[in-house]
């Protein structure tokens, strides 16, 4: 992030805390500029910036003020229901697959989209390192490594960790198609029908159907808004159900964006192996973080290789090329083995051309671009919702990913807003398909990776006005 993206962020969220309330002066270019040592054109930028996304206006020969419309961000969640901890069948697929299908409409604000917008990707150069990898494809790496994966994106994968602090051979890498491939393989590698899961409350949606459709057993786990599972929480389900696997999101999860701290995470690994509780990771959303530095996943902390770390580029560089991958630990072998049992392996021409693109450089500046462009899209989409949702409303506060998960005043149905707001065409994911049990009812998962435009705002105000009549 720039020096000037920086500052404005930081002041976007003391506007949106309240620290600086509507009408408020902003110190002026000159001061600002001495008292953080920084240029004034950098100033400027980060004046023009908050301007261009609502939060301040110019008056002339006075200063920059916060808007008068500008209210302050609805208080976070502190608290979700906790959920029983009894072991419970998922029957959630059929509800997910009709909320899934009304953000496929190209007509529909896809607010309840599970993915960002494709515009925010590289597609065109992808699409050259496509042609190339193509042209120049040796037909023996079509079946050289077939199910591990190509070899120089494998190795790719590995230098990743490796700026990551986390050292991974390249042979304990699996190249799956997708992030919910690798999920799914680990699912199966250290799970037989009948066994029991621990997963997030609320939690991924696909952990329910992957549970749902292998005949296992869902026990629910209370999640913070902020740090993620709840330990104490997690520690008596272990002692209680003796489960065969816990699949969590540690960074960013899906649908409240937490992010775990790293002295949380190491605790949960160390509880975790005094089980034996294979980990399985779903680190899909790592890398898009908005501060200094990537947070570390669970892997890091992973000292008897019962973290399966599961992760891919669908989110944050290439959507539909449908490549992930998994470190899967001690249990390499056993996942390799249902890879080549099921789909045996993944498309060479597009793993090639994801090597080459990594090889050739960029990456990096693409990632600062996208996270520059999602920080910006996020500061923007809770000033609307700010301004536009009824008093009693609740939102998180994420620190990267591209979801804010709302808490609707008492009484309001999330699927009834969702079937309101698709005749609007606006699509938006209620808060009962993230659990196996009754609810979240009051609950939206809302998707802000998507361009800010007239026809974004509208739709923030036409779903605030629905919420507000409910």
């Amino acid at each position: 992030m720039k020096r000037y993206e920086a500052l404005a962020h930081e002041i976007s969220q003391s506007i949106l805390d309240g620290v600086l309330r509507p009408g408020d002066r902003l110190p002026s270019v000159r001061q600002a500029s001495s008292s953080r040592e920084i240029s004034p054109s950098t100033v400027f930028q980060a004046y023009y910036l908050l301007e261009a996304q609502g939060l301040i206006q110019a008056r002339e020969r006075s200063g920059y003020y916060v808007a008068a419309h500008v209210r302050t961000l609805p208080p976070e969640p502190e608290a979700l229901p906790l959920p029983d901890q009894d072991s419970v069948q998922p029957a959630i697929s059929e509800r997910v697959f009709e909320v899934l299908e009304s953000t496929m409409a190209r007509d529909v604000v896809p607010l309840g989209s599970a993915f960002p917008s494709p515009l925010l990707f590289p597609m065109a150069r992808l699409g050259r390192m496509m042609a190339t990898s193509v042209q120049s494809l040796d037909p023996w790496s079509t079946v050289d490594d077939l199910t591990p994966g190509n070899a120089r994106l494998r190795r790719q994968i590995a230098l990743r960790y490796l700026i990551d602090g986390l050292h991974v051979h390249t042979d304990d890498i699996v190249v799956t198609n997708g992030a919910l491939e690798a999920l799914n393989l680990c699912l199966a590698a250290v799970t037989r029908p009948g066994d029991a899961v621990l997963i997030e409350s609320p939690g991924f949606y696909a952990a329910l159907q992957s549970i749902e459709r292998n005949g296992l057993q869902a026990i629910e786990v209370p999640t913070h808004p902020r740090e993620g599972m709840e330990l104490g929480a997690l520690e008596r389900a272990l002692e209680r159900h003796r489960p065969k696997a816990c699949w969590l999101m540690t960074n960013f999860q899906n649908p409240l964006g937490s992010l775990m701290p790293d002295e949380k995470k190491q605790a949960m690994v160390k509880l975790l192996a005094r089980y034996q509780v294979p980990l399985i990771e779903d680190d899909v959303y790592g890398e898009l973080y908005f501060g200094d530095k990537r947070p570390t996943p669970a892997k890091a902390f992973d000292t008897e290789g019962l973290v399966m770390h599961c992760s891919s580029f669908s989110k944050c560089l290439a959507p539909g090329y449908r490549v992930g991958w998994v470190a899967p630990g001690r249990f390499t072998q056993a996942v390799a083995r249902h890879k080549l049992t099921t789909t045996l392996t993944t498309s060479a021409p597009v793993q090639g051309a994801l090597a080459l693109y990594l090889e050739k450089g960029g990456y990096d500046r693409h990632l600062r671009q996208l996270r520059q462009a999602l920080a910006q899209q996020q500061a923007v989409f809770i000033a609307a919702v700010a301004r536009y949702f009824p008093a009693g409303t609740r939102a998180t506060r994420p620190k990267g990913g591209y979801f804010l998960w709302l808490e609707l005043p008492a009484g309001v149905d999330a699927l009834h807003i969702h079937k309101h707001a698709l005749s609007h065409g606006i699509s938006v994911a209620p808060g009962p398909i993230f659990s196996a049990q009754p609810g979240f009812a009051n609950c939206l998962r809302l998707n802000y990776g998507h361009l800010w435009d007239d026809r974004m705002e509208n739709a923030l105000a036409t779903l605030g006005r629905i919420v507000a009549s409910a």
